[in-house]
């Protein structure tokens, strides 16, 4: 058995109840084996493998808070700091029913390699809780967010590990969270990214993400002869990303014709753009998480209630929901629509038997860890403005985040054609972010 296959065997057993960290860890170290083979006797060695799947440090912790009837409720927080070997950890903070600790795991584990793709000295983690803020109050989510600091600050620091938001904390949960952390450190360090611009946040933040995406997708089209200019596309989810994304297509030429949420998708065949745009945001901040009243809105659009945009025809499709999103039924559909080109926005949106049936069919895929790059890219960005106590303009921060787009395309394509793998720009992604992080932990000695 090769040394990729029994790491991966080792990992099932002893993770056999988190099954999207065993869908990562798969999916990147099978990418990975032609750079492994090819140095399988060091990598056995030194359990390279083995030490990259297992986290630096796993901190899971009770959340008492009291809602506004008086009555105390409990949640559980979590923090992952998954690989340090780079820069200090990394990592946004998701408060989603759905989450657990393999759900936590599968996002640090995954951060690791993308922020090892942006070149910028930043490790991997992740965190949250079960914690959902949907139908909180403001007082409610504050005294969540209040109660959940009072723990996380023993583990948090601008040079040990720097949280983020990610799905339920956006700028409100980022400033309740930094408030009680300067209140209890009694320091403005500039710890938590994702701040809004009077709390020292960064110029262009929100849409960082999408607006990296776009930048990802129009390179991966420029390399196979084509442009986003006149595309048609089909976006999922209705959130920041969604939002960025829909404003740098349209910049761009593109035509966006579907959203979605849990309750099911739009398709508005005349475009999503101008006022449709910023009405995401209304949505969005309604807290009832449905995108079914852009119909109400907009006449000609359609509602399709408890369906995925990926059976509609489109000339690129970017998930920018959640995980495991498109499943091989929709990779078929996608398939039978004539689909060329999947950018993924949302963090490992596609199933692993989805992205091997798309593969097969044709379909270029560019992988989440490198074309959603952007949005951690971007806090690594405020942190030196904190750091430097300084200010960075929107230009400023479009310009270094296109640099930083356009070089992690570069870096996986080399990789490709280092190591054979046409044009796998999954693989070529896992290769480029594994090697910066496996030199520097044989660098750093058996840590």
């Amino acid at each position: 058995m090769s040394y990729v296959d029994e790491v991966i065997a080792k990992v099932k057993e002893k993770n056999a109840s988190e099954p999207e960290f065993l869908q990562t860890v798969e999916e990147v170290l099978t990418s990975i084996r032609p750079l492994v083979d090819a140095n399988e006797e060091k990598y056995r060695k030194l359990a390279l493998l083995e030490r990259i799947v297992e986290p630096e440090r796993q901190v899971k912790f009770r959340v008492p808070w009291v809602d506004d009837n008086g009555q105390v409720q409990v949640n559980i927080g979590y923090r992952v700091q998954f690989n340090s070997a780079i820069g200090p950890y990394k990592g946004g903070l998701r408060f989603h029913p759905s989450v657990y600790i393999g759900i936590i795991k599968f996002l640090g584990f995954e951060q690791i390699f993308k922020n090892s793709l942006t070149g910028l000295p930043i490790g991997g983690g992740k965190g949250g809780s079960d914690f959902d803020p949907n139908g909180k109050s403001d007082m409610e989510i504050m005294r969540f967010c209040q109660s959940f600091m009072t723990e996380l600050f023993r583990h948090i620091g601008p040079d040990t590990d720097v949280p983020a938001g990610d799905i339920g904390v956006g700028g409100r949960e980022i400033g309740y969270l930094m408030g009680q952390y300067k209140r209890i450190r009694d320091c403005y360090d500039g710890t938590l990214t994702g701040k809004g611009t009077e709390n020292g946040g960064l110029a262009g933040r929100a849409e960082a993400t999408g607006y990296g995406v776009v930048f990802y997708a129009r390179e991966m089209l420029k390399h196979f002869g084509e442009e986003l200019k006149g595309k048609t596309v089909a976006l999922s989810g209705f959130g920041n990303v969604t939002w960025g994304t829909a404003l740098k297509l349209n910049e761009l030429g593109a035509k966006v014709i579907t959203i979605s949420g849990p309750d099911g998708y739009i398709l508005d065949e005349d475009g999503i753009s101008g006022e449709k745009v910023d009405y995401l945001l209304e949505l969005r901040g309604s807290g009832k998480n449905i995108c079914s009243p852009y119909a109400e809105k907009y006449p000609n659009a359609k509602f399709f209630k408890g369906e995925k945009p990926w059976g509609v025809k489109a000339d690129l499709y970017i998930p920018c929901a959640t995980q495991n999103e498109i499943r091989i039924d929709d990779a078929k559909a996608m398939v039978a629509n004539g689909c060329k080109f999947l950018c993924e926005a949302a963090n490992m949106p596609t199933t692993n038997e989805a992205i091997e049936y798309l593969k097969e069919n044709g379909v270029v895929i560019g992988p989440s860890k490198a074309a959603n790059a952007g949005g951690v890219a971007c806090s690594c960005i405020e942190m030196s403005q904190n750091a430097g106590h300084t200010i960075f303009t929107a230009d400023d921060v479009y310009a270094q985040l296109e640099n930083i787009m356009v070089n992690i395309f570069k870096q996986s394509i080399a990789a490709c054609e280092k190591y054979g793998l046409g044009d796998d720009l999954i693989a070529g992604a896992n290769i480029a972010g594994f090697e910066r992080v496996a030199n520097a932990m044989l660098l750093q000695g058996i840590v």
